[in-house]
């Protein structure tokens, strides 16, 4: 059964052709049940759900402006995008705030039934300039999900909007393993996981974890900005940011 959990994670992005370069990060991030964040909030004492705390979670880090109910954006965007199955579970797999700071380039909303298969993942992107797309994928209730979708959101001045994203995604249980390739005409551009192993979500691995991570977003944010350099003095070519996709979900 799957359940809440926090996960010690190393992230590794890969680069190919020309200016091949590869880079790898530690982090850690939760798996949150959506149904449960209330419950939580009232028993879990480093952890508060819209307020601040050694790690928190706020509607606002992942939902549109205006919305406060997980599920009922979660629900509304299966619909729209014609899933009608109403997923028993929702579990969103994202970095908490850690002292009050967040940001999440990747964040994974999982749509479970009642046998914890998949109904649909959804695929919650930013990029360093305050925009996010979200892809959902179809899921055919097995695991692992494998999924493909083009490539619309623009992530890294380094790489242009060309190519689509094959994701491959296993339960997250007692292992996380995420990964994602982006091919063009067939060939690999870049690829990143995300692989860890489940820690119980409790106020005693809550505070080993920020005592380990304590600056998570400057390091993930200093991480992204380091590299891009890199790249840059490696000669990658510059990309001008295109505008945003008109809609919210891509399928």
């Amino acid at each position: 059964m799957i359940k809440q959990f926090l996960y010690p994670c190393s992230v590794m992005h890969r680069r190919y052709g020309d200016l091949g370069y590869r880079f790898n990060y530690d982090i850690f991030t939760a798996l949150f049940d959506i149904d449960a964040l209330e419950e939580t909030n009232q028993q879990t004492r480093w952890f508060s759900l819209n307020r601040w705390n050694l790690i928190s979670l706020r509607t606002k880090d992942h939902l549109p402006a205006g919305e406060q109910d997980f599920r009922g954006w979660v629900e509304r965007c299966l619909v729209n995008k014609g899933i009608q199955q109403v997923p028993h579970k929702i579990f969103l797999l994202a970095m908490p705030r850690v002292l009050g700071f967040v940001f999440n380039p990747l964040s994974v909303w999982f749509c479970l039934d009642e046998k914890d298969q998949p109904i649909a993942i959804l695929c919650e992107v930013r990029n360093t300039f305050g925009e996010k797309h979200v892809y959902l994928l179809d899921a055919d209730q097995q695991w692992p999900v494998q999924s493909r979708s083009e490539k619309v959101f623009h992530v890294s001045p380094f790489m242009d909007l060309q190519g689509g994203y094959a994701f491959s995604f296993h339960e997250p249980n007692e292992q996380l393993r995420l990964s994602i390739l982006l091919n063009d005409q067939k060939l690999p551009k870049l690829s990143a996981t995300q692989t860890g192993h489940a820690i119980e979500f409790s106020d005693r691995q809550i505070v080993k974890q920020v005592i380990r991570f304590p600056f998570l977003t400057a390091k993930v944010l200093g991480a992204i900005h380091w590299h891009a350099l890199k790249l840059w003095l490696k000669g990658a070519r510059f990309h001008r940011k295109p505008e945003p996709p008109m809609i919210e979900v891509s399928k």
